[in-house]
């Protein structure tokens, strides 16, 4: 398994997270820390925590992907299996001759030519 394929994996997994935490929050302030009695002045079981938990969930989550986007973008390049046979140069394809034709040239502008 190639480096590459490691971060791909877990850039999948910190995307879904982040997306899981993103839902859960509620800009309004009716997310999560709303069904545990956050609704008005009272905190009942440490409501506040449970906005900042999220939020600061959210930061790290969306740095972690970002800094894991950038470490795959460093190994795209070291993995062998990723090279492209379109870009070979060294293998040029022939084109087949062209048949002759009764003066002997084979291509069309010299016969016009003469």
């Amino acid at each position: 398994m190639s480096a590459f394929t490691i971060f791909l994996i877990l850039i999948v997994i910190v995307a879904f997270l982040l997306v899981v935490v993103i839902m859960v929050q509620n800009p309004k302030g009716g997310g999560l820390s709303s069904s545990f009695g956050g609704g008005g002045n009272q905190q009942i079981g440490g409501v506040k925590q449970t906005g900042d938990f999220l939020d600061k969930s959210t930061w790290f989550l969306a740095t972690a992907l970002i800094v894991l986007i950038l470490a795959s973008n460093l190994t795209i390049g070291a993995g062998a299996g990723n090279e492209s046979k379109a870009l070979d140069t060294e293998e040029t394809t022939e084109m087949p001759a062209l048949p002759a034709t009764e003066s002997g040239s084979t291509s069309s502008e010299e016969q016009q030519a003469e």
